[in-house]
């Protein structure tokens, strides 16, 4: 599950393959999206996700020279599962703007309230926000980086199809799911290989 540098295409080639690797990836976090409620969506990502943002990034930014390679590779590669985990990169949504403002003024110290579950285990609270401090004395960010992090018994059990709940407890937003669908279900446990 790791992203290497040999796992990556050159610029040229990567042109040319974007539309089907980008339609490919699309489809793939359609299965990898949790909604909390309205406002908050976490998005897990894994290695074929964060390889498609990592060529976008070289892309955009033509970057081709091994330095500028590798430093995308050492920002991004912290963001792919490594088995016994899953990453998730969580994002607080309102359009109105002053109501975004309002509510990531209240909901400071969110990124810890959250927590995901495997049915017969105590919920997992993710360790946030390792890149970088994400939350000032005002306000909390919009996007937060979460790892949960699961025990052997845990893994064994999601595997054999033990039901996976995500939820909240912030005191200014509480939202849980029911048991996440069959097909979300088995494209997370799949980050457990």
């Amino acid at each position: 599950m790791a992203l290497t540098r040999d796992s990556l295409l050159t610029l040229e080639a990567y042109a040319r393959q974007r539309p089907a690797l980008r339609a490919q990836v699309m489809e793939e976090k359609k299965l990898r999206r949790v909604f909390l409620g309205e406002h908050i969506v976490l998005i897990f990502e894994n290695e074929p996700s964060i390889r498609y943002q990592v060529q976008e990034m070289l892309r955009v930014e033509k970057i081709f020279e091994e330095d500028g390679i590798r430093h995308e590779l050492e920002s991004y590669a912290p963001l792919v599962p490594d088995g016994h985990n899953l990453k998730a990169t969580m994002q607080i949504e309102y359009s109105d703007e002053n109501q975004r403002r309002q509510m990531l003024a209240k909901l400071k110290g969110i990124e810890d309230a959250v927590w995901l579950q495997i049915e017969g285990f105590p919920p997992v609270r993710p360790i946030a926000d390792e890149d970088l401090e994400r939350e000032n004395e005002e306000k909390t960010a919009a996007v937060h980086f979460l790892r949960f992090e699961f025990t052997p018994e845990m893994i064994a059990a999601a595997k054999r199809g033990a039901a996976l709940v995500a939820g909240v407890d912030h005191p200014q937003y509480q939202a849980q799911t029911g048991p996440l669908a069959d097909p979300v279900h088995a494209s997370l446990v799949a980050d457990f290989e």
